[in-house]
């Protein structure tokens, strides 16, 4: 239940609900650089990391414009994205990250505040039906979700808090952002002369997490970096991570650089970039004005046919190793296993091999290859049909075997943009650098009182 709560809950604490999120930028812009939004950094005096809270004393830890930002709110919203982020974190960096959530605050309240001062306003119904889908997502009632958040200690009223900002801002763009937005059609031509150009080259999926430095200060946030990196590798989430702690443009959507080339990362970044495999991240990369940590999601081809889109038909075959086992009883077993799925002839006759060996079947009918962990991507891009993938797994998990059942094409054929795809691409650029601007103007113009 716990991996669920994460992957879902993720989901909801990264924005992934909201309509306009920050765009794509490129890595070399650096931190974003804007009045108001410095001066909340890890090392402000006016950001003072606080005490313990205590859930029964809800006191003012900032005043934004009049409307009160409790310790409470603070606390219960950490535990969200830590329990989102799936990683224990030491003290020191749950006190960085409370900071970081403060600032989240600030401006979900500004947000609020300017979208009620345009008349926009989110009702209680809006608010608790969004809350009930997620529910939903977990297979519970809205009150059995309640309480397990609780359990984790949060509360439905965190949740429903960031349901209402995002849904405030969403609209309040729809309507004084968007329509200021213009693309022209010589615009759109050009870009998809571009991409024409360059159909067949290599270009990346890309993630990023910048943290500032100075010279005198690089020693202590490579340090800061070295430990996020350490989290990110031992399963923590690259996105809660750049949502939390990059200083980029791209923080808000957690990191996401967008579809680039190798040519439009700056000198320092490209070559770490391009040398990456698929869903991995590099270590820390001195760059100008700080620290890059930078994630290589996957890769392809500009307009060109990519075999990862394949849909598999898949039977996975199982065993258990009992307690106890010794090394060379589980070496055993797992060569009968690979020599049996491998003999095997076909997934018509799983089921019934399966039973002979005491193992157990599951059935996916629909899985992307590029869904898959990269190492078995690899083995499905050449895996005949009815075919089964040598053994993987643990001693503690179990071992399994994949069988491939069929396979389907279709969304393998090359691409090609169209205008209507470039002009909407262009299009929300546009509106995502605007509401950049809107939110720094409102934190320039905001009075904030921190307690």
């Amino acid at each position: 239940m716990l991996s669920r709560f994460r992957l879902v809950l993720a989901a909801l604490l990264l924005g992934a609900s909201a309509v306009f999120a920050a765009g794509p930028a490129l890595a070399q812009e650096g931190p974003q650089g804007q009045p108001g939004q410095q001066d909340m950094g890890f090392d402000s005096p006016e950001l003072r990391v606080l005490g313990q809270a205590d859930p029964s004393v809800r006191k003012a830890t900032v005043i934004v414009n009049g409307d009160i930002i409790t310790d409470t709110d603070v606390e219960q919203r950490l535990n969200l994205v830590i329990a989102a982020n799936g990683a224990q974190i030491s003290p020191d960096e749950r006190n960085k990250l409370r900071l970081q959530v403060l600032r989240n605050l600030i401006d979900e309240k500004l947000e609020i505040q300017e979208a009620a001062n345009n008349e926009i306003r989110i009702t209680d119904a809006e608010v608790e039906k969004a809350f009930q889908r997620v529910a939903a997502n977990f297979k519970q009632t809205p009150e059995q979700f309640s309480a397990f958040l609780v359990q984790n200690g949060a509360s439905a009223a965190s949740i429903k808090a960031q349901i209402r900002g995002e849904m405030a801002w969403s609209r309040l763009l729809r309507r004084k952002v968007e329509p200021t937005v213009t693309v022209g059609d010589e615009e759109v031509q050009a870009l998809l002369d571009k991409l024409n150009a360059a159909k067949g080259t290599e270009e990346y999926r890309v993630g990023e997490i910048f943290l500032s430095a100075t010279p005198e200060n690089q020693a202590r946030v490579m340090a800061d970096a070295q430990r996020i990196v350490q989290q990110i590798r031992g399963g923590a989430s690259f996105v809660a991570y750049a949502r939390q702690f990059s200083e980029a443009s791209t923080a808000g959507v957690g990191g996401e650089l967008g579809w680039v080339r190798a040519g439009q990362l700056n000198d320092a970044v490209g070559p770490v970039v391009t040398a990456l495999q698929p869903a991995t991240i590099s270590d820390p990369i001195v760059v100008p004005g700080g620290i890059a940590i930078m994630a290589l999601i996957e890769k392809r081809q500009v307009l060109a046919a990519d075999p990862a889109n394949a849909i598999l038909s898949l039977k996975q075959m199982a065993i258990q190793f009992k307690p106890g086992v010794t090394e060379p009883e589980a070496k055993a077993l797992v060569a009968n296993f690979q020599k049996v799925t491998q003999d095997m002839g076909g997934c018509g006759r799983v089921e019934l091999v399966a039973k002979e060996i005491g193992a157990t079947v599951a059935v996916n009918d629909a899985i992307r290859i590029k869904d898959l962990p990269p190492a078995l991507q690899e083995m499905m891009k050449t895996l005949s049909v009815g075919q089964a993938t040598p053994p993987f797994g643990s001693a503690k998990d179990g071992v399994r075997v994949l069988v491939l059942c069929g396979r389907d094409d279709a969304g393998v054929k090359g691409q090609s943009a169209s205008f209507d795809e470039v002009y909407a691409q262009l299009n929300e650029e546009r509106v995502n650098m605007r509401a950049r601007r809107y939110l720094r103007d409102l934190r320039r113009d905001a009075v904030i009182d921190y307690r």
